[in-house]
């Protein structure tokens, strides 16, 4: 991991506050963006560094992005909002033509984007990175009005969804009961329900030590299981309650008047704070453009990204099938620079990635400095996506009495790994 003096850093800074912009230029051809996220922001800073002659334009409707990563340390009070807060101030004093609105559709035959303010703009090369969408029907009672009594949490936008649900937190009765509903596969960050039941918990053991957590999850095991028990255990006793698909876990109905969670089976929970993940899909644009199939997500070419609906399309990030690797901001960065050589290369008279290698490292919270991760590596086929064998890696696992500095030290690789990330989408 690159290390940053203060010197260096401000000479990165100043290299790309005098980076121009070819805007309006003459140009070797125009890719645009749509999504200002992990996958998207990545796309956008990665390709006006390596191939300066292309014009970037990034369609994205916030105007900041907030990092569903570190999020859940909101809830425990380990982070606050605006340090999870990234301006596009630094894509745009590279070049890149940042254009805050929302695409509305994709016409890959005139090779056009519609905006919803009615604008439209043409692209050589188009990357769609727009992250995931709920599916609002698959649990009875459970809409976007209701999300605003159960929260969800599970999208940055404006950050008001990971807010309520702290104040809610903060509002909770001594001893009360705090519900997660927990989707099946495929979703966004499959540790990151399990974290977020840690980060509850560490809230919960300073300030409202009786209260319980109940975890329903609508599969019978979860990654990083035996690390996420171990916390558990270890850090708050019998405060939470794991629920697994086998033992009647899946969450099918709620009803957010009476604060009730009902099972699979017609059993009533009633709980003091809802956190409902709902299932996922991809977001819209893709689906009703017609380049995701009739799972929800888009089949793309392993060594491209491109589409199997549209040339010159490449779908990155959330929104793709990409089994084996995760959902992942990670996976979202490390896909988005294949992507784009991809798609540039004949733009740019350049080559393609033959062989490309992905990785993906994820850490997770349990606790105050109590972190692990795992790591993972992946590589072509032309049947699509495979790990490397004897790849990648996972924390170790024992009792805290020997594994204390391990974890401080992983608390401490997690920090500097966002701050990485971060500044290779933002800067």
């Amino acid at each position: 991991m690159t290390t940053f003096t203060r010197r260096s850093f401000g000479a990165l800074i100043g290299a790309s506050l005098a980076a121009p912009s070819l805007v309006g230029a003459q140009t070797a051809g125009r890719l645009v963006i749509i999504g200002g996220g992990f996958g998207g922001a990545t796309a956008a800073r990665f390709a006006r560094i390596n191939y300066p002659q292309v014009e970037v334009t990034l369609i994205e409707p916030w105007p900041t992005f907030i990092t569903c990563p570190y999020g859940n340390l909101i809830l425990g009070g380990k982070r606050r909002l605006p340090q999870i807060t990234h301006s596009y101030d630094g894509l745009r004093a590279r070049g890149v033509n940042v254009v805050q609105d929302r695409a509305a559709d994709i016409d890959p035959v005139a090779k056009t984007v519609a905006l919803e303010s009615g604008a439209v703009l043409g692209y050589d090369k188009l990357i769609v990175s727009p992250g995931i969408g709920f599916r609002w029907d698959a649990i009875e009672g459970y809409d976007e009005a209701a999300a605003q009594l159960f929260p969800h949490a599970w999208m940055g936008g404006d950050g008001s969804q990971i807010s309520l649900l702290r104040q809610q937190l903060e509002a909770m009765p001594q001893g009360g009961v705090f519900g997660i509903a927990i989707p099946g596969n495929p979703f966004r960050c499959p540790p990151g329900p399990y974290e977020r039941i840690s980060m509850v918990a560490h809230y919960l053991k300073q300030n409202n030590p009786t209260a319980k957590i109940l975890a329903f999850d609508a599969k019978d095991g979860f990654s990083k299981q035996g690390l996420f028990q171990d916390a558990w255990g270890e850090l708050y006793g019998d405060m939470i309650e794991w629920v697994p698909l086998n033992a009647d876990g899946r969450i099918v109905r709620v009803d957010v008047e009476n604060k009730l969670f009902i099972s699979d089976f017609g059993q009533e929970h009633r709980v003091d704070v809802g956190n409902v993940i709902p299932p996922q899909q991809a977001a819209s644009i893709v689906r009703d453009t017609g380049l995701a199939n009739d799972t929800g997500w888009v089949p793309v070419d392993a060594r491209s990204f491109e589409t199997a609906a549209a040339a010159d399309v490449h779908v990155i990030g959330d929104a793709n099938i990409a089994s084996p690797l995760p959902k992942s901001g990670y996976v979202a960065n490390s896909t988005a620079k294949v992507a784009v050589a991809a798609a540039l290369a004949d733009m740019t008279g350049t080559a393609a990635p033959s062989d490309p290698v992905y990785f993906n490292t994820c850490y997770s919270h349990g606790g105050e400095d109590y972190s692990f991760s795992v790591v993972g590596v992946y590589r072509t086929t032309d049947d699509g996506f495979v790990e490397t064998p004897d790849s990648g890696g996972i924390s170790p696992r024992g009792p805290l009495s020997e594994l204390a500095e391990n974890r401080r030290l992983e608390s401490g690789y997690a920090d500097a790994w966002y701050d990485s990330i971060t500044r290779d989408m933002f800067s």
